[in-house]
């Protein structure tokens, strides 16, 4: 989800929820610490240099239990940020401390911002040795076939 698309769906709302993968909600007293341009330089695995950049939200929970962070509020955080950092509309990672610090991508479903967990993976799979996933063949495709289950047909 990109930053403008964030702003967008504030406009719509008077609070504030994200949605945990869990489908949990982080609780309501939660704060924004951060917004920030996020950069990433690096190489991968098959010598490629690579570039992310992201805008780099970090939502934090503390004792206040009396906090809310409001649509508005937010969105005027979301627009001091731009002005001062002179952010680029790219895609929002959310920050949030679990049993270690998480990264999540952001979607906006139902009224909610849901956070979506991310996964490693390999840049490079065509340069570092990594074996190409064979194709699945279904059986029911080969069934009327002359090459159903015939040796080195692939169905076996």
């Amino acid at each position: 989800m990109k930053l403008s698309e964030v702003k967008e769906a504030l406009k719509g709302l008077t609070e504030v929820k994200f949605n945990l993968p869990s489908g949990e909600l982080v609780p309501q007293h939660f704060h924004v610490t951060e917004v920030g341009h996020i950069t990433k330089e690096f190489i991968d695995c098959g010598g490629t240099m690579r570039k992310e950049s992201v805008i780099g939200f970090q939502l934090w929970t503390a004792d206040d239990h009396d906090h809310r962070l409001s649509a508005q509020k937010l969105a005027s955080i979301i627009d001091l940020s731009v002005d001062k950092l002179q952010l680029p509309d790219s895609e929002v990672e959310v920050e949030y401390q679990g049993d270690t610090i998480g990264k999540y991508d952001l979607a906006f479903q139902n009224g909610e911002f849901k956070l979506i967990a991310k996964q490693t993976d390999c840049l490079a799979k065509d340069n570092c040795g990594i074996p190409q996933e064979k194709p699945k063949v279904r059986l029911s495709s080969l069934q009327n076939s002359q090459e159903a289950c015939t040796p080195g047909s692939g169905c076996c």
